[in-house]
């Protein structure tokens, strides 16, 4: 990492947008595709940013969401996230819970893995074990280790019965969650992955680009197209620029200033994804500084979301409430909406012994608003006593740098259920847990609430969890935006109202090319 000077960061910004904008004038609105009918065919070339030397083709890693494109394409889950959040069956035909909630059974549709060979029990069963071996970190961990996997068993080939440890009413969340994908029994090489998915592996190089055919045995239907390449550009400006220039086909993740430049044009289309992206900052709550409440309550209190949305989204998005996941099911709206408090914050910071104090604040450019969000971010904190030192970090490996080497960290997240944002993020085992939250009676809350049939109760446990994050929690949720992505004029079938990381998000399987 390496200290960003804001004044030079500010001066090249500003020469950037000038370049980026004379460059940008004149491209297409988002409600005026021009791709025509659905037709076979074609190679679409999609661009996202990469990882470098890291990315891996193994499903149960990924973290990136060019590594989320590629899963999706290669492999397939029992369930994924509908539009609205609520699981949606996949590879699962159906699920049935018993009285108690800790058995389901699932029953697999006809589905084949690449090879031919038939997606079976054992196979689901062998995935599940592999993510969710002792000793391992991999993504869907946290989310699936409520199975008890030696009392589990295939009634037959097509028929999966689950026994979990406790009771999960939302069980069929975990099914859906990020990197709970299912591969053949036995699987350990990923250097020619196979998997169920609607493409079948060509070639890949990582940090560089990936290559996959039509798999015309795809359960849900053949895709359209004939390939689907995806390649990594790490910088905005280039991804557009090889849009404009015919270069690639699908551009993910814009900034909201390339979108406003282009989006009243005719060359391109500009696609607003919506309830995609939360912006916030994670304080590590287990250590110096803010393993004292009244440092992270000073957080709280000194943050303008309004300044931030304008700022950093420009007036496009909402601001937050230092709670996850606004708008979603079981939502805490109830608690008043916080704004700047000054002199609240000021007496935080006193409070703490924290005044005059200098804290490392990491950031990057691994995803869009990041270095913006805390440069403006210390300016504010400025105003009440804390030196917030930002530290520009490698937008390769930003995500891991921070998951144990970090105090204060810039953070953004996509959409996930609350029950998964929970059990990924705030309880005691969670693997990506950012703030270091762990508290016993916030995780028997959360059993509390995946025990119960009640809709009523579990709505009023997840209230209570909600408010001990709003008050003493380690993340400041200051606003909630659109996933932003280009795409030529040519490419039809791009599902405008999916929100990021679900079913429907980046599913080039129902993408054509006129």
């Amino acid at each position: 990492m390496f200290n960003l000077d804001r004044r030079r960061f500010l001066g090249l910004a500003a020469a950037g947008a000038v370049s980026t904008g004379s460059l940008l004038a004149g491209c297409a609105p988002g409600g005026a595709p021009g791709a025509g009918a659905p037709k076979p065919g074609g190679r679409l070339r999609a661009a996202f940013s990469g990882g470098g030397a890291a990315e891996v083709l193994d499903p149960h890693e990924t973290s990136l969401y060019i590594e989320i494109a590629r899963s999706k394409a290669l492999f397939d889950k029992l369930a994924d996230y509908g539009n609205d959040m609520s699981p949606q069956p996949r590879l699962a035909e159906r699920w049935e819970p018993s009285a108690d909630l800790r058995t389901w059974r699932i029953t697999l549709r006809q589905a084949t893995f690449h090879d031919g060979r038939p997606v079976r029990a054992a196979d689901v069963l062998a995935s599940y074990a592999r993510i969710t071996e002792p000793g391992g970190s991999r993504r869907a961990k946290s989310s699936l280790s409520v199975i008890d996997l030696p009392a589990s068993r295939a009634i037959d080939d097509r028929t999966v019965e689950f026994q979990l440890k406790r009771p999960y009413a939302e069980f069929p969340n975990a099914l859906a969650t990020l990197g709970a994908y299912i591969i053949p029994e036995g699987t350990e090489d990923f250097s020619q992955p196979v998997g169920s998915g609607p493409f079948k592996f060509v070639s890949f190089e990582p940090g560089k680009s990936f290559l996959a055919a039509r798999n015309p045995d795809y359960f849900d239907g053949p895709p359209l197209l004939d390939e689907l390449q995806i390649v990594v550009t790490n910088d905005e400006a280039a991804r557009v620029n090889a849009l404009l220039g015919g270069q690639i086909d699908y551009a993910n993740d814009l900034t909201l200033t390339s979108a406003r430049t282009y989006e009243s044009g005719g060359q391109i289309r500009v696609l607003r994804l919506p309830r995609s992206n939360f912006h916030g900052l994670a304080m590590k709550v287990d250590r110096p500084p803010f393993d004292r409440i009244e440092l992270r309550q000073a957080m709280f209190h000194l943050t303008n979301r309004e300044e931030l949305v304008r700022s950093v989204l420009q007036g496009s998005g909402q601001i937050g409430n230092d709670i996850y996941g606004r708008g979603y099911r079981y939502y805490a709206d109830h608690l008043p909406q916080r704004s700047q408090d000054l002199d609240k914050a000021r007496s935080l910071v006193r409070r703490a012994g924290a005044e005059g104090m200098t804290i490392d604040f990491d950031t990057s450019d691994a995803s869009t608003g990041l270095k913006e969000a805390a440069l403006a971010i210390s300016d504010q904190a400025r105003q009440v006593g804390l030196n917030l030192n930002v530290r520009l970090g490698n937008k390769d490996t930003y995500w891991s740098d921070i998951a144990d080497g970090s105090v204060l960290a810039s953070y953004r997240s996509g959409a996930m259920p609350l029950d998964s944002h929970v059990s990924q993020r705030l309880l005691t085992s969670s693997t990506t847990n950012n703030t270091a939250w762990q508290r016993p009676e916030f995780d028997e809350l959360y059993n509390a609430a995946q025990s119960t049939t009640d809709e009523n109760r579990r709505a009023e446990l997840y209230t209570r969890m909600q408010e001990q994050q709003f008050n003493e929690g380690g993340f400041v949720w200051w606003g909630a935006s659109d996933w932003i992505v280009g795409a030529a004029t040519k490419v039809g079938g791009i599902d405008e109202e999916a929100p990021a990381n679900t079913l429907e998000w980046a599913r080039f399987d129902k993408v054509w090319l006129a």
